[in-house]
């Protein structure tokens, strides 16, 4: 099972590693525009266009930084260690789903099985923080039985 938690914590950094690059290609891409953008006759339109440009900088800027920052908390865990308790870094089976707490990536798939991978600070997630194999938690008014923790 280490082995699948290390592999599940390469696909998100590989996640993302891919939103960093998709930002900072979009990123490239406006800010190449901003620089070609010439001032035309019509100031109110380029001013506009300006504002506008300026906009997608600062959200492709906000999402290269979040990435960033969950790239580097992704960093901080250690997928080596078997957990009993389920935590940060947990790989946890339930009768329902399996989960990889660690960042919100989505559906993983390892050899045919899929993977949620969970915010810490995701609402399921913080309903199964600090519970152990055979412990029970709701969500969506649906309950759930956690069967394995690693």
């Amino acid at each position: 099972m280490l082995n699948l938690k290390q592999q599940l914590h390469s696909l998100c950094l590989a996640y993302i590693e891919q939103r960093i690059a998709t930002a900072q290609e979009a990123l490239d891409m406006v800010t190449g525009s901003a620089n070609e953008e010439t001032k035309s006759s019509a100031g109110d339109k380029y001013e506009t266009t300006r504002e506008m440009i300026q906009q997608e900088i600062e959200k492709h800027s906000a999402a290269i930084a979040e990435a960033v920052k969950q790239k580097q908390l992704l960093q901080q865990i250690s997928s080596g260690r078997p957990h009993e308790k389920i935590q940060t870094g947990s790989l946890v089976i339930t009768d329902k789903n399996n989960f990889y707490i660690a960042i919100s990536a989505g559906a993983l798939i390892v050899e045919e099985k899929k993977y949620l991978a969970v915010s810490p600070s995701s609402p399921i997630a913080i309903q199964m923080i600090d519970k152990y194999t055979g412990d029970t938690f709701s969500f969506n008014n649906t309950s759930h039985v956690i069967k394995a923790v690693f």
